[in-house]
């Protein structure tokens, strides 16, 4: 939200810098995040007091040698007038014409300004020169010249009221805030609250006249009026509905003071009567809006305009004022009159009924609507407004008639029309208002401070707060929060309150008191943490994608149409591309391998991620973390070292990352042949560890590599269960000293069937040596003519070693034979040669 600091000091005084007050509200939660300065010293372009002026432009004389330009008579506060070469396009039709006391921006020789006229901003000092024969060294300025908009067609015209000689920095200068407010605080959505919590914060008074309007303007509140018949027929959606009624306006430009302030926040002035509308709703936080009275249709048979709050019928459509047809659900709130719908409640006014140049009467509406309502509809419609913005956050709905008394008379002081002295309001949803019992002790228990109690009673005060003795318990405050605060429910809230107007920054840097909780890991955190620096180490790039994929993207992964009541579908989705929760991460990592390849020629990234997995009966889906590799193109970089191996990634370079990660995690796994859907036949195994499966790696299918619109090269991937894995790796371990005795190491050669798997023989040479046999490693395996058809050689490293003494030649031998015995008797091995 943009916050004039100008307009602010209208409610309250400040006396502080900008800076220093944008870190006073920073602190208080009123994040400030940048601060705009117009003219003000430390400004891009500093306004300099004694070089830009306030002038009076007292005459318009032609030029000697030129139609298009003229002589303009300026009075600037100084010894005489100025008489000064101009050509803007208002002052042509003026020419000969005295007596004229307009205001204008006016600019001494030596001024430094924005250049109208180069092609990047540039900042030029205005020199005294001759245009045309006559001498001029000072200039009636622009918007664009000093800064304030790219408008350089005309020059700017002051109100009459502004003093002549007094430096446009005082006059004009200002500093915007640019303030992020998080969470549902509408009252901090205006001006008047944004100086509430200032008020609070310098301990000064808030300037309540604006909020006083029906003091100075009484009106008669009724839900019946002689001229607009009002009915709210869904109230759990409209709490509150009210309406005034203008006589008589003329629709035109809103004055010069009204529309700084509306560009200075943000807002674009239209004509009088809508910036009334966007001023109050600035200034007070209400969003209102103003129809077109002759436009509203009374109900069949009835002669007054109706105006009905009600649901949409399913299908029901309209034009909003930015001209787009909307349809709308059965759970949009509408206001129609008696023919249909004229606006989208909170959020946007119907094009039909919109204030235009030939309006004279208007019906304004002041409202409140339920706070979840407007953001679902906002959401659904893609329409957001500063409105929907407001009432998203819930709206404060005292603020109704205030708000529409504010508006009205403004609009009849600046339109010329006649406020009807009755105002129509239906309010079904009035609540009592609750105390909340609040102990001032609590506030030093939970600060760890002692905050006086006067002060205490002070600050909730000045935040319009209503603080009261408990009769029934001395020392107890019965507080009772403004209507404008429905967030505060408990006396925490009220501690938090205190806390911040008293200021964080004042609270004493102390050490903690108590001892610190026992410091427990994070596995699950640290585990993927160590995953990641490990496939960094390879020489992966980590990628985050999207966890919404495309139905058809996971069908062209199976290779087979996918189910959709497998998937958790988005009611809502930004797209159909993205309307499920993925299940893999295989479909997005082969989108992101095959975007880098379009600049690279190898990729080598990794995803660890959550998959959605629906369970039966239950509303939530299991979100199963999951690591995903896919690797393609050269295993090495391109380098200048000659005999350079460019051979292509395959299988094996994957199955060396898996085993490296495997290694870093301090486990071993087993590698199997497997099958997918998505992997080339004879080219996938699975992973086991821990005696269980937690993955699936391979090359991908031709066919899958194709319908990804992929190169004609080896791409390979992996999906493995990370949690599966890291349960593994956070599983307790044994530890055993090392042994001091020296090792016998042996070599034993086997054949075996072609058919005997080399893990099935390595586990059970492991089980016949146990315990003097401390490993098992093949290192050659060998079909040919030495060995029998359908036979294989394999050879393993036998590690042999005891803890307490040093193993003899007999103790090993009768260990071999032992081994040899086993594998003979359970697989037919016998040794080779």
């Amino acid at each position: 939200m943009l916050v004039p600091v100008s307009w602010l000091r209208e409610y309250v005084e400040i006396q502080l810098p900008p800076h220093e007050l944008a870190e006073r509200l920073t602190l208080a939660g009123l994040d400030v995040e940048s601060i705009k300065l117009i003219g003000l010293p430390g400004a891009e372009l500093p306004w300099q007091p004694e070089k830009i002026l306030v002038g009076e432009l007292l005459a318009v004389h032609p030029h000697p040698d030129a139609d298009r330009l003229v002589l303009a008579e300026v009075d600037y506060g100084g010894p005489e007038p100025e008489v000064v070469v101009s050509g803007p396009p208002s002052l042509l039709p003026l020419r000969g014409q005295s007596g004229l006391q307009r205001k204008v921006v006016f600019a001494l020789e030596g001024a430094r300004l924005w250049d109208p006229y180069a092609a990047e901003p540039k900042i030029k000092t205005l020199k005294a020169t001759k245009i045309r024969g006559v001498a001029s060294r000072a200039m009636v300025c622009s918007e664009k010249e000093l800064g304030l908009s790219d408008e350089h067609e005309d020059i700017i015209y002051l109100p009459d009221d502004a003093p002549v000689g007094t430096p446009l920095v005082d006059y004009l200068g200002d500093a915007v805030f640019d303030i992020d407010i998080k969470g549902p605080f509408a009252h901090l959505y205006s001006i008047v609250g944004v100086a509430r919590e200032t008020a609070a914060l310098l301990g000064t008074a808030l300037r309540r006249d604006v909020l006083e309007v029906l003091d100075r303007h009484p009106a008669e509140l009724t839900p019946t009026t002689d001229f607009i018949e009002l009915e709210i027929a869904d109230p759990d959606l409209c709490s509150r509905y009210t309406a005034a009624f203008i006589r008589g306006v003329t629709v035109g430009p809103s004055p010069f003071w009204m529309q700084t302030r509306l560009r200075r926040a943000g807002m674009r002035p239209i004509n009088n009567i809508v910036d009334v509308t966007n001023y109050v709703m600035l200034e007070l936080g209400q969003p209102l809006h103003a129809f077109d009275y002759h436009v509203l249709r009374p109900r069949p048979g009835e002669e007054r305009p109706a105006i009905v709050v009600r649901r949409a019928r399913p299908g029901e459509r309209m034009a909003t004022l930015d001209r787009v047809q909307r349809t709308f659900d059965g759970e949009m709130l509408l206001i129609t009159d008696g023919g249909g719908p004229v606006a989208v409640a909170g959020v946007m006014g119907g094009l039909d009924s919109e204030v235009e140049t030939k309006t004279e009467d208007i019906l304004l509406e002041s409202a409140n609507f339920d706070f979840l309502n407007v953001r679902r509809t906002s959401r659904l419609l893609g329409l957001a407004s500063e409105a929907s913005l407001r009432f998203g956050r819930q709206v404060d709905p005292e603020l109704t008639v205030t708000a529409a008394a504010r508006a009205a008379h403004l609009m009849a002081e600046l339109g010329g029309g006649t406020v009807v002295p009755v105002i129509g309001d239906v309010y079904p949803g009035r609540h009592a208002p609750t105390a909340i019992k609040f102990d001032p002790a609590e506030a030093t228990r939970i600060l760890g401070i002692e905050v006086p109690v006067d002060t205490i009673t002070r600050i909730l005060a000045s935040l319009e707060f209503q603080v009261a003795e408990d009769n029934q318990r001395p020392g107890i405050l019965q507080v009772t929060p403004p209507s404008h605060r429905p967030d505060v429910t408990r006396p925490v809230d009220l501690v938090e309150e205190v806390a911040r107007i008293w200021g964080y920054d004042r609270f004493p840097t102390t050490l903690l008191r108590d001892e610190l909780p026992p410091q427990r890991a994070n596995l699950r955190l640290l585990g993927a943490e160590r995953v990641r620096d490990i496939l960094a180490g390879c020489g992966l790039d980590e990628v985050i994608t999207y966890s919404l994929v495309d139905l058809e993207d996971e069908g062209n992964l199976l290779q087979t149409e996918a189910n959709a009541g497998e998937y958790l579908r988005v009611i809502n989705p930004l797209s159909a591309e993205r309307s499920y929760l993925r299940r893999t991460l295989l479909p997005t990592l082969l989108h992101t391998a095959r975007e880098n390849l379009r600049f690279l020629e190898r990729v080598n990234i990794f995803e660890i991620g959550a998959v959605y997995l629906p369970r039966k009966g239950e509303l939530l889906p299991d979100e199963p973390r999951r690591l995903g590799i896919v690797m393609t193109g050269p295993r090495e970089e391109r380098s200048w070292l000659p005999g350079q191996d460019r051979e292509a990634v395959g299988f094996y370079t994957l199955k060396g990352v898996t085993e490296a990660l495997l290694k870093g995690l301090g486990l071993e796994g087993v590698f199997e042949p497997g099958a997918h859907a998505a992997f080339h036949p004879g080219r996938c195994a699975q992973l086991q560890v821990g005696g269980e499966v937690v993955g699936v790696m391979g090359e991908i299918h031709p066919a899958v590599r194709e319908a990804f619109d992929l190169p004609a090269q080896p791409l390979c991937a992996l999906e493995l269960d990370l949690d599966r894995l890291l349960a593994c790796w956070g599983a307790p371990r044994t530890l055993e000293p090392l042994s001091t005795h020296p090792p016998v190491y042996e070599d034993l050669a086997l054949v075996v069937g072609q058919e005997t798997p080399a893990l099935q023989v390595r586990d059970l040479i492991a089980q016949a040596g146990q315990p003097l046999l401390r490993s098992v490693t093949l290192f050659d395996v060998y079909c040919g003519e030495q060995v029998a058809a359908g036979k294989k050689s394999l050879a393993y490293r036998l590690t042999y070693q005891a803890d307490d003494r040093t193993l003899t030649d007999r103790e090993v031998g009768r260990l071999r034979e032992k081994i040899i015995r086993r594998l003979e008797r359970e697989l037919g091995a016998v040794l080779r040669g």
